[in-house]
């Protein structure tokens, strides 16, 4: 603990794209564009979901709470990767690492849950539709969001403390361009085979369960809908439901992709880069595919832009 102790005193010098100086200026550009277009786009459908009254329905309430995880998602990083891109000493202190640390998997773990509690919720909307607003009553609603979001608090509060009780002795020079868990784990000059393997049970835990789970429910979903002989609630199952089975597959593709591979079977600039991808692009295209592909949302942006609502 000494040494952990002494280390904290340092601030961390984040690598980033550090070896593609070139590179900075245009991944300044693509951060701040779709940072800005984040903030923008899942602002727009929380302020949509709250004034249009049709849209007063638990799908739209989870997906105020996925757009509202993004913003703040986004936020807890982008900032200091803005700053770091433009400014040759690339550094953050040891507050800010672990305050972005636990942020950021608190947020990241609490969108894996609700994306498989928005799975529930079509499910119980094409499979019981008759029931639906019985089951998926409000009360009910705010707790499963409620949940979701306490598990990511305390899947944070348990990992994040866990890896920062390891010493570093002096070693502050963080291969990345944010404080993730896997990178900090290669600053540690103690054995981590139990980080290790603390980290790959928490990623079965929050990334390969609850896909699993929207799976096996999208299974029912697609029986349901297959026996749909109304053209136009067939489309209306259709479009709502491939909406969130894009951002779900998009979403769990690159984090699966990023934690639960050994780290030696590709090169840390390709790691970095999909961490780019999932951390900036994916909290974007949220709201475009949720926007593009519904025709409610469609509407109610419309009255919005023509000051209807």
């Amino acid at each position: 603990m000494g040494l952990a102790n002494e280390s904290s005193l340092m601030d961390f010098i984040l690598l980033g794209f550090s070896d593609h100086p070139r590179l900075e200026a245009v991944l300044f550009v693509f951060v701040l564009f779709f940072y800005l277009l984040t903030l923008v786009g899942n602002f727009t459908i929380i302020i949509i979901s709250y004034l249009d009254p049709p849209l007063h329905t638990p799908m739209y309430f989870f997906l105020s709470n996925l757009s509202l995880l993004d913003i703040c998602f986004t936020t807890s990083l982008a900032p200091q990767t803005l700053v770091n891109l433009r400014r040759p000493k690339k550094t953050i202190t040891y507050g800010g690492c672990v305050a972005q640390l636990y942020i950021s998997l608190a947020l990241g773990s609490t969108e894996c849950i609700l994306l498989a509690v928005m799975a529930l919720d079509r499910y119980v909307a094409v499979c019981k539709p008759l029931h639906y607003v019985v089951i998926m009553n409000p009360r009910l609603c705010q707790q499963l969001a409620s949940i979701s979001w306490l598990s990511g608090l305390a899947n944070s509060l348990i990992h994040a403390t866990f890896t920062l009780q390891l010493p570093l002795c002096g070693n502050h020079r963080l291969d990345h361009f944010i404080c993730e868990v896997p990178a900090l784990l290669k600053l540690a000059c103690v054995d981590t085979t139990v980080n290790e393997l603390v980290l790959f049970v928490v990623s079965v835990l929050f990334v390969v369960i609850p896909p699993a789970l929207i799976s096996i429910s999208y299974g029912f979903i697609t029986q349901a809908v297959l026996r749909i002989k109304s053209v136009v609630a067939w489309h209306k199952a259709f479009s709502t439901c491939s909406s969130h089975l894009t951002v779900v597959i998009i979403f769990y593709g690159t984090i699966i992709y990023m934690y639960l591979q050994p780290s030696d079977s590709y090169a840390q600039d390709q790691g970095k880069f999909i961490s780019l991808f999932y951390t900036m692009v994916t909290p974007t295209l949220n709201p475009i595919i949720y926007t593009l592909r519904n025709k409610d949302m469609k509407e109610a942006l419309r009255k919005l832009l023509s000051g209807k609502l």
